[in-house]
């Protein structure tokens, strides 16, 4: 059986972690054997989340060792850094653009990369990336969309992920953790998906 491994990483209230349960619910439902390994600060809002999850692979531990993750996910810019080193040759690299500063970066007192100098760095890993803005992130009944579902929906049109995971199931677990969200949360989907096949 094709294996997948993911790590997502991001800052915390970002919905990190989110993407990560939906992602193995989703596999569950489709009989795929899945793992699920979070990493993050305890109610630290801001505060680095990492979540490593590996697809397809029954028995195996869940950690995912550096140069061997088939897709990175980031969803805060300068974040995105920190899951390089974890991104495999031919890895697949999806980035959410959104800027959380911390209090250094405010203060004056540190610097915070520009998306041009971070997407360098990944090409440096990489050719495959997605970089999603917030711009991207549609609006349904005058309200923009969770972003996470956004780049959940970017995540699972990624190669390696679809060719072992069908969205339908993705889509089912939305529908069902959150029926009263369920036609924003497909837009939302929807729209990942989209902006995977083109990222332009």
């Amino acid at each position: 059986m094709t294996v997948c491994n993911i790590l997502l990483v991001g800052v915390g209230g970002q919905g990190v972690m989110t993407i990560g349960d939906l992602l193995v619910r989703a596999a569950f439902a489709a009989e795929l054997p899945a793992s699920f390994c979070p990493t993050k600060g305890m109610a630290q809002r801001g505060g680095f989340v990492k979540v490593e999850v590996r697809l397809g692979l029954a028995g195996a531990g869940p950690r995912i060792g550096k140069r061997n993750a088939d897709v990175v996910v980031s969803m805060e810019r300068s974040e995105a850094l920190k899951g390089l080193p974890y991104a495999s040759p031919d890895a697949r690299f999806v980035l959410y653009d959104h800027a959380w500063e911390p209090t250094g970066v405010q203060l004056g007192q540190h610097a915070y990369p520009s998306i041009e100098e971070v997407a360098r760095e990944i090409e440096t890993a990489t050719e495959h990336l997605t970089v999603i803005a917030p711009s991207d992130v549609p609006d349904f009944d005058g309200k923009q969309v969770a972003a996470n579902i956004v780049v959940l929906g970017a995540l699972v049109a990624q190669p390696r992920v679809a060719e072992i995971l069908d969205a339908a199931h993705v889509r089912s677990v939305l529908e069902a953790r959150w029926p009263k969200a369920r036609d924003a949360n497909l837009i939302a989907f929807e729209r990942g998906l989209e902006l995977a096949e083109d990222p332009s």
